[in-house]
């Protein structure tokens, strides 16, 4: 069992997507998507570099219960309502459900999502990144905290990755430590709103 960790610089409720029952990340972050194992732990930080109200907190974190393959992840019918519509909810706008084989060519398909170009077209930076990772993470033991987010122990602030990529922490004590204070936590599954939910869509370029 290991704890993966990295800081969170956007939080728009699509990487990872805590909406309709499941905490899913089908997106970015492809080194965790790829190594990280079920029974694991997937956890995302504030960042203080650009918030400094968020630094040393929780934004979420998810024990990783299923790793399928993104074309099984679009065919499945439990995550239909994670395919973005473009007309549709918040919610609906930011679905992580973006890509699937084209059956006549083999080729992965990039639906028009928040991580597409702003005519819906394919981004390429996004595209290549994302599935890179080649998995996606699923859990419905989760606690998304959004803009709720709660501040990390002292104690267990040695999990926090400062910067980009993320870190991997293998040391049972530790794991169970955290494991023991998130479970005390008031609410569970989706807490509050991720922080940039609000107001128009928009979509990322890619870096």
């Amino acid at each position: 069992m290991a704890i993966y960790s990295y800081v969170i610089t956007r939080d728009f409720g699509f990487a990872p997507n805590p909406f309709f029952g499941y905490c899913t990340l089908a997106t970015c972050k492809p080194l965790i998507r790829k190594g990280a194992q079920i029974g694991d732990w997937v956890i995302g930080t504030g960042s203080a570099a650009k918030n400094k109200e968020f630094r040393n907190y929780l934004v979420y974190a998810m024990c990783i219960e299923e790793k399928i393959s993104l074309d099984d992840y679009w065919n499945d019918p439990r995550f239909i309502n994670k395919k973005p519509v473009m007309n549709g909810s918040n919610m609906q706008w930011y679905g992580d459900n973006i890509y699937h084989l084209d059956s006549d060519t083999g080729q992965f398909v990039q639906e028009d999502s928040h991580h597409s170009l702003e005519d819906g077209s394919v981004n390429m930076k996004n595209y290549t990144k994302d599935l890179s990772g080649k998995f996606v993470l699923i859990s419905k033991t989760y606690w998304y905290f959004g803009k709720e987010a709660i501040l990390i122990p002292e104690e267990l602030r040695c999990l926090i990755k400062s910067g980009q990529g993320h870190k991997r922490r293998d040391d049972k004590i530790l794991i169970n430590n955290f494991i023991s204070w998130i479970q005390r936590q008031i609410g569970h599954a989706f807490i509050g709103i991720p922080v940039q939910f609000l107001g128009e869509f928009v979509r990322y370029k890619g870096e």
